[in-house]
């Protein structure tokens, strides 16, 4: 006889729904500040970041600050430097400002 417990059938978990909005709004946080100093090779110093983006965020978007900053780099807007904060314009990245 099987118990239970061990005849239950596992599901796999739902796909979460996640909201892209404020994900979204810190990105163009970064494209608003960036198009403000637009150059090739702008730096976003650890001090902008703070007084500009990190200072603005709502609860929402503080767990969406890492993935807007990964998705900038990964279309190759920006380039992020070696303390994961500074952030440099590319030329794709001005040229999408431009637009």
């Amino acid at each position: 006889m099987r118990s239970a417990r061990n005849s239950r059938v596992k599901t796999t978990p739902k796909n979460k729904v996640l909201d892209t909005a404020p994900k979204n709004e810190v990105k163009e946080m970064f494209m608003k500040w960036f198009k403000k100093n637009n150059n090739v090779g702008q730096v976003m110093t650890k001090k902008d970041v703070v007084e500009n983006i990190i200072a603005k965020l709502d609860a929402k978007q503080n767990d969406a600050l890492e993935k807007a900053m990964n998705e900038l780099r990964k279309e190759g807007f920006i380039e992020v430097k070696e303390d994961g904060v500074t952030l440099v314009l590319t030329q794709k990245g001005a040229d999408s400002i431009n637009i």
